[in-house]
């Protein structure tokens, strides 16, 4: 695949647990996992008992009309496993990502330009067809019942 997985900055990542604020400068919410958890750090579900930090994410770096902010889940901890290939994710059955999910297209300039839901096991096909499209700067992966925020895909260069 072209496509470069990107979790959550690396700020974003340092403020919530350093100093306990998330992007909107909110103080995160720390809490304990009940299990199952999507969390954007590592790109697991989090286990019961784990601690958490819950707080607000936005995955855009410019400032237009798409831009928005939604609730993320990342470990109260640096996560030590290592993170999955895109091609896992892809394939994994109940893991990470869900059965179908709300995969969209942004260009350079951060607005949407397609977007569909598809079952997991169309996403790899769809993001292929992608890759022949230079309007297409970067795409994202979302939960389609919540619209959170799974995962950012970057144009590799």
């Amino acid at each position: 695949m072209t496509w470069r997985m990107e979790t959550l900055d690396e700020r974003f990542i340092a403020a919530a647990r350093g100093r306990g604020v998330d992007a909107l400068g909110q103080p995160a919410r720390r809490l304990q996992a009940r299990g199952g958890e999507p969390l954007r750090d590592g790109l697991r579900r989090a286990r019961p008992g784990e601690r958490l930090l819950l707080a607000s994410y936005s995955p855009f770096r410019l400032i237009g009309p798409y831009r928005e902010y939604g609730p993320v889940f990342l470990g109260a901890e640096p996560d030590l496993e290592t993170l999955p290939s895109l091609d896992a994710l892809l394939e994994a059955s109940g893991g990470y990502l869900g059965d179908s999910m709300a995969l969209r297209a942004y260009d350079a300039g951060q607005s949407m330009i397609e977007a569909a839901v598809l079952p997991r096991a169309e996403l790899a096909a769809c993001l292929a067809r992608w890759t022949s499209r230079s309007d297409i700067a970067f795409a994202m992966l979302r939960y389609p019942a919540h619209g959170c925020y799974a995962l950012r895909l970057n144009r590799d260069a």
